[in-house]
């Protein structure tokens, strides 16, 4: 009798370039998910981000003035002088004992000495802004009444600055550590066994990106409803189209550099080796955080930045917030920005996939560029 024979079950087929991609996506989104030091500091930053938009908010919506006490003899106009807090009282007895008992930091009075009109006594010292309200000032005129508020300005490039350097370099750093585990462990050689070499590197790219994204619309949303809650609408009708542009500019500034910190990771075989080829990077981080810190009032450098690739996602939208770029150059801008993604992604992946099996001693650039 003759034995049936079962069939050799098939094997799976393998999957396709795009499901490779976003298996290694998946994996890079839950691994971070996974890791309880990623949430609680992301938590933190949001919480902060929160904390520092609606303080903002409040003490600009705070417009209470200095507390004086002024006597019914005092001249009609000091009671309506802006910046003060105005207690009237009917003698000099009870402006003092106002003074006295820490309700007012001064008080003013009737002196028909005094070339004013007024004295001012106050209990150990006089308030700094005090006599600065009350002085006589020329008439002002200011020829760009809708100038930006240098202090808001200052904050606005300091949000801008530190939101890219913390989400680029924390999310780079991630991407590279990884490599070079992978690398270390010799797990990226069952990994490229079973998908391409670039699959990897797209899938890594994507799915850091991803989380960074994810991260810049949660900050986006924070200081929207932050600003909305403390009556800034204002600022916040200024900051809505550079916020939009800095999440898009963010985009492919982010792809641009995560793709250059796996080609750098790649290099390497060990963690403590890591820095030595991820240094530059951290430093082109690092770089449009300081210029928009300390040149945000500069013109000159403002437009250099917002056309070079690297600081651009910072640069072109503290322009737009200023009313100092026009809507194509944030175009132009772009595009440069973008030309320069596909040639960065191109060497990035070159030298990764040239880079990724050879252990040991640390690979120079101009080996992986040869393969």
């Amino acid at each position: 009798m003759s034995t049936a024979t079962s069939p050799r079950s098939a094997a799976p087929p393998a999957p396709s370039t795009a499901q490779s991609v976003w298996l290694v996506a998946e994996r890079e989104i839950g691994s971070k998910l996974r890791s309880k030091a990623f949430v609680i500091s992301t938590l933190i930053l949001f919480l902060v981000a929160l904390a520092a938009v609606v303080w903002g908010g409040f003490q600009a919506q705070d417009t209470s003035g200095t507390p004086v006490a002024v006597t019914a003899d005092a001249p009609a106009e000091v009671s309506s002088v802006a910046g003060l807090e105005v207690t009237e009282v009917p003698d000099r007895a009870a402006a003092e004992a106002l003074v006295t008992e820490g309700t007012a930091d001064a008080a003013i009075v009737g002196d028909p000495s005094s070339p004013t009109g007024f004295a001012i006594i106050a209990e150990s010292s006089v308030p700094s802004n005090l006599v600065l309200l009350l002085s006589q000032s020329p008439p002002v005129e200011l020829l760009d009444p809708d100038q930006t508020d240098s202090l808001l300005r200052y904050f606005v490039a300091l949000a801008f600055g530190i939101v890219f350097l913390i989400a680029a370099s924390t999310f780079g750093g991630t991407i590279a550590q990884s490599v070079v585990e992978e690398k270390q462990t010799r797990v990226v050689e069952i990994l490229i066994s079973a998908i391409p070499t670039r699959a990897l590197l797209a899938g890594k790219v994507i799915g850091n990106t991803i989380l960074a994204m994810g991260q810049i619309i949660v900050l986006a949303a924070i200081a929207i409803v932050g600003l909305t809650v403390t009556g800034q609408g204002a600022v916040l009708q200024g900051l809505g189209g550079p916020i939009a542009w800095f999440a898009v500019f963010f985009f492919f500034g982010f792809v641009l550099l995560a793709a250059l910190f796996a080609a750098a990771a790649a290099m390497v075989s060990r963690q403590e080796d890591v820095g030595s080829t991820t240094t530059p990077l951290i430093l082109l981080v690092m770089a449009p955080y300081f210029l928009v810190i300390f040149f945000n009032d500069n013109p000159l450098v403002l437009t250099i930045m917002s056309y070079v690739p690297f600081s651009a996602p910072v640069g072109m939208p503290m322009r737009l917030y200023l009313g100092e770029a026009q809507w194509w150059e944030a175009l132009i801008s772009l595009g440069i920005l973008i030309a320069t993604c596909v040639g960065a992604n191109w060497v990035g992946s070159k030298i990764y996939e040239n880079s990724l099996l050879r252990m040991g001693a640390r690979v120079k650039l101009s080996e992986a560029l040869r393969g």
